[in-house]
């Protein structure tokens, strides 16, 4: 079973994807550069399936991987939640004291401010991985250099966590979806469970009042609205495609709301109906 993320090994997509399918026998973790190259191996048959972070508690929504749902023939199958912890990780035997410079994925380094106001004297380098950062430092055998990375990480490259959990805030969790492609059995992954929560893309009519409308026959169909998010249309200036998710008690009752959704909406794409995290 072939899995991909994006990111490096050690990063907390690889952590994400062992907490969810780890029971999976012959389980491959494919890593990836960027997400369209996750995605685009989903689509073409390279991978089963793909595990993406989609919204983080404290920086929010990861807005190009909603347009992706949206492009491209894959549906969300999954959903877990990761609890965020970043430690300062260093070569074997380095000390505080030796660190001249940090590196991180912006995201991290933001969400490390107090850690490092606190230490002025590093140099702060954004970097395109979290993980990949700490590959860094082990590859080129760096005495004077850390990174903010999960603890797999630290293991994954024989590296050493320094200091441990100096994010700024202890509730940081990121929710991940299982994606895949369109036709795929998701039985195939172990998702247990009736449905219970659905994703949606939906166009309405540039009018007053649409979206009102809209989420009005969503809350008549007796679902539960969680989310919503806006994205423009490409092309289209201030014209926004809508992205809900909603937490339903049965099938009939998601299949109403969604009935009475394309009775309004000019487009409306399911995402995913799966198990909620």
């Amino acid at each position: 079973m072939k899995v991909a993320i994006q990111g490096e090994m050690g990063s907390n997509s690889h952590m994400a994807t062992v907490a969810m399918l780890g029971n999976l026998k012959g389980l491959q973790i494919i890593a990836c550069t960027v997400s369209a190259e996750v995605m685009g191996k989903v689509v073409a048959g390279d991978v089963d399936g793909a595990v993406l972070p989609i919204e983080n508690s404290l920086h929010g929504s990861v807005a190009e991987h909603y347009d992706l749902l949206l492009e491209q023939p894959v549906r969300i199958a999954g959903e877990s939640l990761l609890r965020i912890r970043h430690n300062v990780i260093v070569s074997p035997g380095v000390k505080l004291n030796e660190i001249r410079r940090v590196m991180s994925h912006p995201v991290a380094l933001s969400q490390c401010r107090r850690f490092l106001a606190a230490h002025p004297e590093f140099e702060v380098v954004p970097f395109y991985d979290t993980a990949g950062s700490v590959k860094h430092v082990m590859a080129e055998g760096l005495k004077d250099v850390a990174g903010l990375a999960p603890e797999l990480a630290a293991s994954w490259y024989g590296a050493e966590v320094l200091i441990p959990g100096v994010e700024d805030h202890a509730e940081n969790f990121t929710r991940f979806h299982l994606v895949l492609r369109d036709g795929v059995d998701s039985q195939a992954f172990g998702t247990v469970g009736e449905p219970n929560k659905m994703s949606v893309a939906f166009a309405i009519e540039h009018r007053p009042g649409t979206l009102v409308a809209a989420l009005e026959r969503l809350a008549r169909a007796g679902v539960d609205l969680t989310k919503i998010e806006s994205r423009p249309v490409p092309g289209s200036p201030w014209e926004y495609v809508f992205y809900v998710d909603a937490r339903f008690d049965g099938p009939k009752t998601a299949e109403a709301a969604l009935a009475s959704l394309r009775e309004h909406c000019r487009m409306v794409k399911v995402l995913g109906q799966y198990r909620a995290a």
